[in-house]
């Protein structure tokens, strides 16, 4: 199953993907830009891996606690993203991410236990 993880709610944007059965990463340091340019970076991470968004299955999106233009920000381009290529849409928690990995976040998608299409974002102060 292919599918991408878009998380704009951390120190950092990330974006991780796995697709036919490779794993991908790339970690972007934040700046006043990075939200006007943010579609464009997600883009560029598809095209430097060689991720055609049309095979992806579903989308799983950091839901917060972070910044609220910066959580705004990643939901929009998420949603804009389920719509036009018609991907199942899934939330998490910044709390489900550890030690920086996705892992933890996968393990609740294939579970079950993240819901879909239900997006709560938590902003911090």
């Amino acid at each position: 199953m292919n599918f991408l993880v878009i998380d704009g709610a951390q120190d950092k944007i990330n974006f991780f993907s796995i697709y036919n059965n490779e794993s991908y990463h790339k970690s972007i340091e934040p700046s006043k830009n990075n939200n006007e340019k943010f579609s464009m970076m997600l883009f560029d991470f598809f095209d430097e891996n060689s991720i055609n968004p049309s095979k992806l299955n579903n989308i799983l999106v950091n839901q917060g606690p972070g910044k609220f233009s910066c959580i705004r920000t990643s939901l929009a381009v998420a949603k804009a993203l389920s719509v036009t290529k018609r991907l199942n849409l899934y939330a998490f928690s910044g709390i489900d991410v550890k030690n920086d990995s996705y892992k933890n976040v996968i393990n609740l998608f294939k579970k079950g236990e993240l819901t879909k299409n239900l997006i709560k974002p938590i902003y911090s102060s």
